[in-house]
């Protein structure tokens, strides 16, 4: 399997939710506000026997008049209609903003024209419901009643046989994360409830978390069951180490 990271830039953010460009290598301390995370907001690409997949669309911010995320997958040489299938671990607007577009008569179209996009139900339930600033409902209410979207509604199951998603409720109370599997080949993908790869290697409880607790404990279950079985993690927000394997020696 290839694995493509569509970096969209590194980002601080606090307690606003309010995400602002950051320029690494400059003094962050003059640069970031106090509290703030410094975090990289990264969709992946990933090239399998059967499918083009794409998890999670990014912040769905434009440049110019093109999307950033479409941008991002022309310089891999892959067009947005290439996508065969969208993977929302959740709907936050970090992870979900590029569901779609806005055209110039104002209305959404889905992002990947072609491709078949999965999301939990229960998460989209949730998403209309609590709203912004977490949620950008205006973005995300394309995927009702789309016949491009399927809605999960089971807390874990497999999609076309190798791919096995799971609810685990610890980042917020619907989010998801996948497997996908192939020629003895695994690749995690833990979204926020597995971010950045310092934090697989420590214990770390965050408050942003929906269950903290959990969400370390997973961490830590995941870290070695990786190491055992010789998984490729993918980082979503990290800034400088976008997927990795465990390759520590056993303690």
């Amino acid at each position: 399997m290839q694995i493509i990271p569509l970096s969209e830039g590194a980002f601080t953010i606090d307690k606003t939710k309010v995400f602002i460009p950051f320029e690494v290598g400059k003094d962050e301390l003059q640069q970031r506000h106090s509290g703030s995370l410094l975090v990289e907001v990264q969709p992946f690409l990933i090239i399998t026997s059967k499918d083009i997949l794409l998890l999670d669309t990014g912040l769905g911010f434009m440049q110019g008049n093109e999307m950033q995320l479409h941008k991002n997958l022309k310089a891999h040489n892959i067009q947005p209609g290439d996508v065969t299938k969208v993977l929302l671990s959740h709907l936050h607007k970090d992870h979900a903003g590029g569901v779609s577009y806005k055209d110039r008569l104002g209305r959404y179209h889905l992002s990947m024209p072609n491709a078949i996009y999965y999301v939990q139900q229960s998460e989209y339930d949730f998403a209309i419901d609590t709203g912004f600033p977490s949620f950008m409902t205006e973005e995300i209410s394309v995927l009702e009643s789309n016949t491009q979207v399927v809605f999960l509604e089971d807390t874990e199951g497999t999609i076309d046989g190798y791919i096995h998603y799971k609810i685990t409720g610890a980042h917020s109370p619907h989010h998801q994360v996948f497997w996908i599997k192939e020629n003895n080949e695994t690749i995690l993908f833990g979204a926020d409830d597995a971010p950045q790869l310092h934090q697989m290697k420590h214990k770390f409880v965050a408050k942003y978390d929906f269950n903290g607790k959990l969400a370390m404990e997973l961490r830590q279950q995941w870290w070695q069951e990786g190491r055992q079985e010789g998984w490729t993690f993918l980082f979503f927000h990290d800034i400088k180490t976008p997927f990795a394997k465990n390759t520590a020696p056993a303690s």
